[in-house]
């Protein structure tokens, strides 16, 4: 079983949340999200809010929280092979409602369906009272090929900057 190598990302001004399912191989090798090197999130990121240079850890964290993002990932710890969502077995989940009480988030946005489905899956009784949205956007992976960058650019885009004008 794996456990997840790294703390949520969130202040207590973080609008927005974004979950992942689990870390992948080199997220975890490099001990940061989406840190695999074909990996769109943080060039879509880094677009959408017009920043040149974010390559360090340091960088990312503080693109998210001077937008008022938060990330982290559904799952706690696993048993899983390399790193498709579709080898996830054995799942105990991350503590998301902490992240809620803690924060102003209105909206989660999944990084893909997998992420969805787990979350559903294990909070659906945590988030029946709760008014926060959420929505599925399409994965950041490089396993999603069907999406060009451009696509997933405006998608992101349009949803991410909607959820934080409200």
């Amino acid at each position: 079983m794996i456990t997840h190598p790294f703390k949520p990302i969130y202040n207590e001004n973080s609008k927005i949340l974004i979950l992942g399912s689990f870390p992948s191989v080199k997220s975890r090798e490099y001990n940061f999200y989406y840190s695999h090197p074909q990996n769109r999130f943080w060039k879509i990121l880094s677009k959408i809010f017009n920043e040149e240079k974010i390559d360090t850890i340091e960088q990312k964290t503080n693109l998210l929280l001077k937008n008022n993002i938060a990330i982290y990932d559904v799952i706690m710890k696993c048993d899983i092979e390399g790193s498709l969502d579709s080898n996830i077995k054995n799942v105990k989940v991350n503590d998301i409602d902490s992240i809620i009480t803690n924060s102003k988030i209105e909206k989660i946005f999944f990084n893909g369906k997998k992420a969805y489905e787990l979350f559903l899956k294990y909070n659906k009784n945590n988030m029946n009272n709760n008014k926060i949205k959420l929505e599925v956007l399409p994965s950041t992976s490089p396993a999603n090929a069907i999406w060009s960058f451009d696509k997933l650019y405006n998608y992101w885009n349009d949803k991410i900057i909607d959820a934080l004008k409200s």
